[in-house]
């Protein structure tokens, strides 16, 4: 008999002091968690983010295997052509852009897709792991030995991001398999949470043992504290917790039962509780075009 798990999921957004609107954008479903973080002017950072969620709900549906990567690969490039439509039509729009962070379940396996520098985290045994690396200038600084990690998070580039979904030919995702255990925490989220807040509170936070529910309040609260000699940065956050359970249970945005709850900005979305088992499979970035 195959082990099953469940998943106790917590969403949050932020709109921040600096724009009057949130260019992030948020899905979480039975069978998907997804952040993308906007970019271009507030009002192409925030179509290009809606536009990459919108086809992720589309896709939403029970998948297995390969077969998660091959609908979320999908869903990111019928994006991208999306967002090539919509700057052919208007050429004002030209340069806006979107990050995706996005997770995939089925009853026994998970699968990740990630472009740009919204981040997945994994707390398992009391260490955390970052599961993504950054597509974006000064991470590239810091792979390369010529920035450290402190001051690519106060650099004056720190938000350019080298490989986003924009209208591109041809974009390089990450696309990975990964087996979860009872016990861990998993964190999606935008630059707006993990550029303000160090790894090391990140792991402190999620190590804590609190709920889900209290461990977004808590990242929420440190978040305002780092910000608080400078403007709030927008930002949007999953937070999940895997738990052994006994059989598949959904409480809410069941996507057969009528959709996904989308992350709404200064918003806490329902539980959403899941059956979940994994194997690990990895698969080589692949370019989308």
């Amino acid at each position: 008999m195959t082990t099953t798990f469940s998943l106790n999921t917590r969403s949050h957004s932020e709109i921040g002091l600096v724009r009057k609107n949130n260019q992030d954008s948020g899905y979480v479903s039975a069978t998907m968690l997804a952040v993308a973080d906007g970019m271009g002017g507030a009002a192409a950072g925030d179509l290009a983010s809606t536009v990459a969620i919108d086809h992720i709900c589309a896709a939403d549906a029970h998948r297995e295997g390969e077969d998660m990567l091959t609908t979320l690969a999908g869903a990111v490039a019928a994006a991208n052509d999306d967002l090539a439509d919509l700057v052919a039509w208007d050429a004002s729009l030209d340069g806006m852009g979107t990050t995706f962070c996005g997770a995939m379940f089925s009853g026994t396996q998970l699968g990740l897709v990630h472009i740009g520098d919204s981040r997945a985290y994994l707390l398992r045994g009391g260490e955390l792991y970052r599961l993504t690396d950054d597509h974006s200038w000064v991470a590239e600084q810091v792979r390369l030995g010529l920035l450290t990690e402190e001051e690519a998070r106060t650099h004056q580039w720190r938000s350019v991001v080298s490989n986003a979904l924009g209208g591109e030919e041809r974009v390089r995702l990450e696309l990975f398999g990964l087996p979860v255990k009872a016990g861990d925490r998993l964190l999606i989220c935008s630059d707006g949470l993990s550029g303000v807040v160090p790894d090391t509170e990140l792991l402190h936070l999620l190590a804590g043992g609190q709920t889900p529910e209290a461990t977004v309040r808590r990242l929420v609260q440190v978040h305002e504290v780092h910000v608080d000699r400078g403007p709030r940065q927008r930002q949007v956050g999953l937070g999940v917790q895997v738990q052994q359970g006994l059989s598949q249970r959904v409480e809410a945005g069941d996507p057969h039962a009528g959709g996904g709850e989308r992350v709404h900005p200064r918003g806490d979305a329902d539980a959403v509780r899941i059956g979940v088992g994994l194997e690990r499979h990895a698969v080589d970035p692949v370019g989308v075009g």
